[in-house]
């Protein structure tokens, strides 16, 4: 098959959207499949066949930074699509009018259209913006033939913003790149890696889990632990300020950006990686990079995406805003080999489910049905 992935945002980032555009289009790639990337604004050079449509604007949504299309040249585009003639555009959902809307408006009727929807709200302003955006894309709708979420909360979501009905097919990771991470050298001196990966804006929850760290240094509890911040983003500042000023320095250490190529490194060396977002997640595509990597226990805040990955392991679950039920679990894992053992087992169960090698013959069977739907 010849199969369109369409995004109105960067290839560039490697936020969670993406991760499941190029891990699905790396696996189908190597099935056989010839896969291009109809993208807004992308200066990447490592994957072939991309397209970008659009220059983007930088905008906050969802507790996070993404980039918005401006319009898409209708001719260029009209152009690309006759020219390729794909069987299948898989579109990644919610999409803008300007890009998404207009590829799917534009394309030959011979093509299927697949959507996956990716996202939960962080706070009613992303709800209703959600739902005037149903609005503005209301004609492009009917042309989808199969609709995917990536989790059953996505698909609530997807039901009662844009009144899509929609199966679950949950995300991918590619497990075995990341069993492919190697613990690294310098952070095995007999000490306990507590790893936060992500973002440092708000949603994502850092502040919190440094304010349940600070709690345990007071206490005397860290004294053989090692605190690893992964990321960058608009906290960095206030965050590394906040680390200086409670005399942290010697525990806690930020590493800065992490590549896609590190990061299995960082999470393999974790005894604890931690992941205390507040909300907005609509799976949680990282907790299961972390346990494919073999981080030893993860612990993720209790929000609806997160509580879908987790599957009632409420010991593993935490509240990043209370301070001493999160700062209580941090500290039963740091000194329990036996629960990080318990939960480590558990994970190595779980993985599998979420294997690209696993649920991408799932989404072929999807892009064959709405094939012959198309053909019907």
């Amino acid at each position: 098959m010849k199969i369109g992935f369409v995004l109105d945002d960067s290839l560039d980032k490697s936020d969670g959207v993406q991760q499941y555009v190029t891990t699905l289009g790396h696996w189908l790639s190597t099935n056989g499949h010839e896969v291009h990337y109809l993208v807004g604004e992308t200066h990447r050079k490592d994957l072939a066949h991309v397209h970008s449509l659009s220059r983007n604007i930088s905008v906050k949504f969802n507790g996070n930074r993404v980039s918005i299309p401006r319009p898409v040249n209708k001719t260029r585009l009209r152009k690309l699509l006759d020219d390729e003639q794909f069987d299948v555009l898989h579109v990644q959902m919610p999409y803008s009018p300007m890009l998404g809307a207009r590829v799917i408006r534009t394309a030959p009727s011979s093509t299927a259209i697949v959507g996956t929807f990716h996202i939960l709200p962080f706070s009613g302003f992303e709800r209703m913006a959600t739902r005037f955006l149903r609005v503005l894309i209301w004609p492009s709708l009917g042309r989808l033939q199969v609709v995917m979420s990536v989790s059953a909360p996505a698909a609530r979501f997807a039901r009662t913003s844009l009144g899509l009905k929609s199966i679950v097919v949950p995300n991918v990771v590619d497990v075995q790149l990341m069993r492919n991470g190697h613990k690294i050298k310098k952070f095995q001196d007999g000490k306990v890696n507590i790893i936060f990966l992500g973002r440092l804006v708000e949603r994502k929850g850092c502040q919190y889990f440094l304010e349940a760290i600070e709690r345990l240094h007071q206490q005397h509890h860290l004294e053989n632990a090692r605190v690893l911040i992964c990321g960058k983003g608009e906290l960095d500042v206030k965050l590394q300020a906040f680390v200086r000023d409670r005399h942290l320095g010697s525990t806690v250490h930020f590493t800065g950006y992490v590549s896609e190529t590190e990061k299995a490194d960082y999470l393999a060396t974790a005894q604890l990686a931690v992941f205390p977002s507040l909300g907005g997640e609509s799976f949680g595509i990282v907790l299961i990079e972390a346990m494919a990597a073999g981080s030893e226990v993860v612990i993720a805040g209790n929000n609806t995406g997160y509580r879908s990955v987790m599957a009632g392991q409420k010991s593993q679950l935490i509240d990043p805003r209370d301070m001493t039920a999160f700062s209580k679990s941090l500290l039963h894992f740091i000194r329990n080999s036996q629960a990080r053992q318990q939960a480590y087992h558990w994970q190595q169960d779980q993985i599998e489910h979420y294997d690209v090698r696993q649920v991408g013959p799932v989404i072929i069977e999807q892009y064959q049905q709405a094939i012959i739907k198309t053909k019907s």
